[in-house]
């Protein structure tokens, strides 16, 4: 089908054309004009993911999450948000709203879920674009009503969420409570078996006494080898003077000994001038020799007595030496038994301070989980509160008259063409060319033209083109 004879056709079947467009036209103006005039009010929110966390002195994600706006949609459409908004404006207390419920359910299931489920269907709920601002549309026939409904929305969606961010937090708090209950019972028991163990073992102040012990420890080693070289110098002093006796330091030096010897010399010398002078069997002779016998007898003893004093020192200093090695051993031995008391003591504080570790940070967990429990502010703000709108958001007229004329005017050509491929009729040069499949000799005109709207039919034009494309046609063969 061509142009030209889409135009024939739609020329002899407009009264079907234009009766199909202004049924459609008025029809949708009639239409519009009865419909029930609804209202939309919009409330807008923000959801600050910038805003600092005043509990735990942080800052959120910056920028734009597309989950988490998606996420807080599904929460504004949840049912949790609708049943809290019915709760927040008592209309199950509403005698009006209970017998709609009672008609449209006959009474089954829940007076909340029927009314959530009536206002979900109102809802509408849409992201701005490139913005963390959520648009929280209600539409109804008053537009009191629809306003009050979008703001309880939003009301109940900010009381939603903070309940989500605090009830967490309060099952923290009881579960860190039991926790830290448990670690200060455990702190107490560590810190009873660390006492009852200083106690029976003493202990006040483990490492002064260790170093207490350890200075008397070094003094009796100190000792030890001092005495051992005292004991070493008099044993060998005793050999000597069991060796020679009279030419130790000890015989020589001694004034007693020295006294003796002078007299000894000197009663020589008497002994030796009354022989010369009296003869040996002289009683003043005898009577010397005696008295020198005698003070041999004396020197003799004292170095004896000398000599006996160096064993018995030896004796003694050999005896200190062990005396003080026994000291020594029963040191390092008490030293090595604190050193174990003191380890075992040491296992005992750190059990004492691991407890007192975990029971610090269990404490500081429950706090943080007790004062985030108790927040009432969250990262969603009220950006603008919704208003009763003064101009009903449907019907539109204008869109739905655009949307008329254009559905209309499809509609019109289409049952024309409809109509037309059921009663095919022969308008044009060019429907005669395409039935017979031959060319047009000629075209006579018509007796008088037919004029449309006062102007030459446009059927005699194409008649004349045709009849002059036919002529070059004959005249050419």
């Amino acid at each position: 089908m061509t142009f030209v004879q889409f135009l024939s056709i739609l020329r002899a079947r407009y009264r079907l054309a234009l009766a199909v467009f202004f049924g459609l036209v008025i029809t949708a103006i009639i239409a519009t004009l009865l419909w029930p005039r609804s209202y939309t009010a919009v409330a807008s929110v923000v959801v600050d993911q910038g805003k600092p966390d005043p509990l735990a002195a942080v800052m959120f994600n910056s920028g734009m999450n597309p989950a988490v706006i998606a996420t807080q949609i599904d929460v504004i459409q949840s049912d949790r948000v609708a049943f809290k908004v019915v709760r927040n404006l008592k209309l199950t207390e509403n005698p009006q709203l209970r017998e709609q419920w009672q008609s449209a359910t006959n009474g089954e299931g829940s007076m909340e879920q029927w009314l959530s489920d009536v206002f979900q269907r109102a809802l509408d709920v849409k992201p701005s674009r490139e913005s963390n601002v959520i648009n929280v549309s209600y539409k109804a026939a008053d537009p009191r009503f629809a306003a009050g409904l979008a703001n309880a929305f939003v009301q109940a969606y900010l009381e939603t969420n903070l309940e989500l961010k605090v009830e967490p937090a309060r099952l923290y708090s009881s579960f860190f409570e039991q926790r830290a209950k448990e670690a200060r019972e455990g702190l107490e028991k560590a810190q009873g078996r660390l006492s009852e163990f200083q106690k029976d073992k003493g202990i006040i102040a483990t490492d002064e006494r260790l170093d207490v012990e350890n200075a008397r420890l070094n003094e009796l080693s100190t000792q030890v080898v001092s005495l051992q070289a005292l004991a070493s110098d008099s044993g060998s002093r005793q050999k000597a003077a069991k060796q020679g006796a009279d030419r130790m330091q000890e015989v020589l030096g001694n004034p007693l000994v020295s006294g003796l010897k002078a007299d000894q010399a000197r009663l020589e010398a008497r002994l030796q001038e009354l022989t010369a002078r009296l003869g040996d069997n002289n009683p003043q002779v005898i009577e010397a020799r005696a008295n020198l016998a005698e003070l041999r007898l004396k020197i003799d003893g004292e170095i004896a007595r000398v000599s006996s004093s160096l064993g018995i020192a030896n004796n003694i200093n050999m005896q200190r030496v062990g005396e003080v090695k026994a000291a020594l051993e029963a040191q390092r031995a008490r030293i090595l038994q604190m050193k174990a008391v003191r380890d075992e003591g040491t296992v005992l504080q750190r059990d004492v301070e691991n407890a007192q570790r975990m029971y610090d940070q269990i404490m500081q967990r429950l706090n943080q989980a007790t004062m985030e429990s108790l927040a009432t502010q969250s990262n969603i703000s009220v950006l603008s509160q919704a208003v009763p709108p003064v101009q009903p958001s449907s019907p539109r007229v204008v869109l739905n008259l655009a949307l008329a004329v254009f559905a209309g005017t499809l509609l019109a050509v289409a049952a024309v063409i409809a109509l037309e491929l059921f009663d095919r009729r022969v308008r044009t040069a060019e429907d005669v060319a395409q039935a017979v499949a031959l060319p047009i000799i000629g075209l006579l005109p018509p007796a008088h033209g037919r004029r449309l709207f006062g102007k030459a039919s446009k059927a005699n034009l194409m008649q004349q083109r045709v009849l002059g494309h036919a002529t070059g046609l004959s005249k050419g063969a």
